[in-house]
């Protein structure tokens, strides 16, 4: 199995709903669920592939208060050596709705501090060589995105495949944010952007030909993945073809991170050697599965990556 990495966001959520119509300024209503949990795009798939038993290192940061050290202990080993910012932690508020959307109210915390300097500290080039490198949450890690490039240069020294989930961008995909993007994705060799992702970016609204579109900028012999929820997953291979997984029919409870679980299944199958599209179906399977346990389950009864 080719060595995996996670690199990027990881903060506190907490989640909260469902609430319908949205409360007045003043008032006070009571919720059904609430929930305090690991979160973050990269935190999101490292407890994925935690729960999969998938082995993976992982770079990121923590803030110096009690939720800092709470998170730590969410990832065990993993965090064994993660920087300490002298900032709040990161702490995200989720809001349900009844029709399965979400808003989310996010403090700016110990994210922006987060450096290539942190990454070093956790993670070695050699030992990661030939492996794949899951980058998350470039609109939240702002030091870390003034040294893409380095961080690039250095994957590229050591044969390792940056596959890029850049998040949605706090001010919307104007101009600068699409032209960073693009940069971006010309030095990865796997995007995995989601449906609006893809589209605002590519500026066209049907995503098989906004994937395709993304993909010619990537490198020779690069992957474009379409995240589009109930729809399924898209993806456009390096000949430019395109393969369709379904998603399983469920009964959706919590869809909060669903596209970092499908990352986190897709890369765990692809990095054991499955070809495109199995990895596909597999990243959709466990997804489903999650969005629609409580507490939040991964793997069907059956194994779903190769040993």
């Amino acid at each position: 199995m080719r060595p995996l990495a996670v690199i990027g966001n990881v903060n506190v959520d907490l989640i909260m709903g469902p609430a319908a119509p949205w409360p007045q300024p003043g008032t006070e209503i009571i919720v059904d669920h609430d929930e305090l949990r690991p979160g973050g795009s990269a935190g999101n798939a490292a407890l994925a592939l935690m729960a999969l038993g998938t082995p993976f290192e992982m770079a990121a940061s923590i803030g110096a208060d009690s939720f800092g050290t709470w998170l730590a202990g969410s990832f065990g080993d993993h965090a064994r050596k993660w920087p300490v910012h002298g900032e709040s932690t990161t702490l995200s508020v989720g809001i349900t709705h009844p029709d399965g959307e979400r808003t989310f109210f996010t403090t700016r915390g110990h994210l922006p501090l987060f450096s290539l300097e942190d990454v070093f500290a956790v993670l070695d080039g050699p030992r990661l060589a030939g492996g794949i490198a899951l980058l998350c949450g470039s609109f939240l890690t702002d030091r870390l995105v003034e040294e893409y490039d380095a961080l690039f240069d250095w994957a590229d020294r050591h044969g390792i495949a940056v596959a890029l989930d850049t998040g949605w961008p706090l001010a919307g995909w104007t101009a600068a944010n699409k032209t960073a993007a693009k940069r971006w994705l010309s030095r990865c060799r796997i995007a995995l952007l989601n449906e609006v992702e893809t589209t605002s970016l590519a500026e066209v609204a049907d995503p098989a030909e906004a994937g395709r579109i993304l993909r010619q900028g990537m490198p020779d012999g690069a992957i474009a993945v379409v995240k589009c929820g109930p729809k399924g997953v898209l993806a456009v291979d390096p000949q430019g073809r395109l393969l369709h997984a379904e998603a399983p029919p469920v009964a959706v409870v919590d869809t909060i991170g669903a596209g970092d679980v499908f990352n986190a299944g897709f890369l765990a199958a692809y990095a054991a050697g499955e070809g495109l599209a199995a990895s596909l179906a597999v990243g959709t399977r466990i997804a489903s599965r999650a969005i629609s346990t409580h507490p939040r389950r991964y793997a069907p009864d059956t194994q779903e990556i190769p040993a």
